[in-house]
């Protein structure tokens, strides 16, 4: 057989592999009779094992491994050293609260601590509006462009982008988040695998020496002018993963949907231990990249995959990695379902309907809106840098509102909540868009501390009634 057409019957029919034991397993499963716990917490019934599967699956896509690797330093390895922290704190604070609350979304807690609904909605749009501008294109630009580099397929990104945000629906809108984190455990086993031995072939092609590589480029101590200066590590650096793996809907979907919250710990902590492990595979590629190959930015792993990994196994690899990218996409289609749904739609427009088949209608609208964006991607220096930084859009000021809910909420009432939200928001554009006096983590952290005083000093200047 000729080694092209080997690479895409391998790839194919371990694709088909995963839909099928997925479907299997998920025909097999126990499911629940209300239907948003279903389709939006797999029916409340994932293991420990399944949690710590879809944890990792989500967060390693493309945007990571083509974006992190791209970045062609180790410097970028604090992004994942960092997880660790967010995940315990997930484990150890979060997550009992979201059980004890019974949440169907991260942002129902707000609604439960502060007694009021529309701190939630406010919320639940901002995470909405984040999915769609900025995550979901760039998981479906990240994804095109590896497979292009990889491949060298003459297909345009924006199309090959269309086909994931296609297979990514299928999962989505039909199998709930059960589906999705049964293929993104399979999924993940084939990745960590596929991802060290990509590694290790690496690591052969230059003969296991890193020499003449600048120092810069293997230093964990960013200098002032890095996409990571030291100093930001002590700032916003913790906040953003707190943020990330605490309350984005996408990432805690997963915990709030195993059998218990000891469950549920049990999966987080396996994830937080993985990533210890993670930089070999998302890190260390692109440095190598750099000697082969100089300074090549978002194309470097796809093009170091292609030279170094033996041509019967790529075709494995271009798998899992198409199921890093569909599990990113999956994922972010199917929160962003439950929280139209359950927060706004079911809340203030029709407490009876189908939440299944709304559900099913958002996804498909935002995978559409997603494709349309991805060109808006394509100019961008570094992608994993360009996506933290429009991140602080809406992570920081939806950081504020979950501290003050979680610590403070008998002292800080709704109203200043949704004026601190507001205002950070708008704070971290002007920092963004009109002047920005430091690094972006630096000014992601004030702009946390900020919206928080507010809350606080607003919630003392004007009392709200008493009832």
């Amino acid at each position: 057989m000729h080694a092209g057409n080997l690479q895409w019957a391998v790839f194919l029919g371990l694709t088909a592999l995963v839909a099928g034991l997925t479907w299997w397993r998920c025909r097999v499963a126990r499911h629940d009779t209300n239907s948003s716990r279903e389709f939006f917490l797999a029916g409340g019934g994932l293991s420990w094992v399944f949690v710590a599967g879809s944890l990792l699956l989500t967060n390693i896509s493309a945007e990571q491994i083509v974006g992190m690797n791209g970045a062609q330093m180790l410097l970028v390895a604090w992004w994942e050293f960092g997880a660790a922290v967010g995940l315990l704190i997930l484990a150890r604070v979060l997550i009992p609260l979201y059980y004890q609350y019974g949440c169907t979304t991260t942002t129902e807690l707000l609604e439960k601590r502060f007694g009021d609904a529309g701190i939630r909605a406010a919320v639940s749009l901002l995470f909405l509006l984040g999915y769609l501008f900025i995550l979901l294109p760039v998981v479906l630009y990240t994804g095109s462009v590896f497979m292009k580099s990889m491949f060298q397929l003459e297909y345009s990104v924006v199309t090959i982008a269309a086909w994931f945000a296609a297979a990514g629906l299928a999962y989505a809108a039909f199998g709930g988040l059960r589906a999705i984190a049964i293929s993104d455990t399979f999924n993940g086993i084939g990745l960590l695998v596929m991802g060290l031995l990509v590694t290790f072939f690496a690591m052969q092609a230059i003969d296991w020496d890193l020499s003449g590589i600048p120092v810069e480029r293997l230093s964990l101590i960013g200098a002032d002018d890095s996409d990571i200066p030291w100093h930001t590590l002590l700032t916003g650096m913790v906040f953003i993963h707190l943020f990330y793996w605490g309350t984005n809907m996408v990432i805690a979907q997963r915990a709030m949907a195993a059998r218990s919250v000891r469950e549920a710990q049990k999966g987080i902590y396996a994830a937080a231990a993985f990533k210890m492990i993670i930089p070999a595979i998302v890190v260390l590629p692109g440095v190598i990249a750099f000697k082969l190959y100089g300074d090549v930015g978002d194309v470097a792993y796809g093009k170091l995959v292609g030279d170094v990994l033996p041509a019967w196994l790529s075709g494995a690899f271009a798998a899992v990695i198409t199921g890093a990218v569909l599990s990113s996409y999956n994922s972010c289609l199917n929160s962003a379902a439950a929280l139209y749904t359950c927060d706004l739609h079911v809340k203030y427009i029709n407490p009876k309907a189908d939440v299944k088949r709304i559900g099913q209608w958002v996804a498909v609208l935002f995978t559409l809106g997603s494709v349309a964006l991805v060109p808006v991607y394509e100019h961008a220096r570094s992608i994993v840098d360009t996506m933290q930084r429009l991140n602080g859009l809406y992570s920081m000021p939806v950081l504020a509102v979950f501290i003050a809910a979680v610590f403070f909420h008998r002292r800080i009432d709704a109203r200043m909540a949704k004026l601190g939200l507001l205002f950070g928001a708008l704070l971290y554009a002007l920092f963004t868009f009109v002047w920005t006096p430091l690094h972006y983590i630096h000014l992601m952290f004030i702009t946390l501390c900020s919206s928080l005083a507010l809350m606080w000093i607003g919630s003392r200047l004007f009392p709200k009634p008493a009832t």
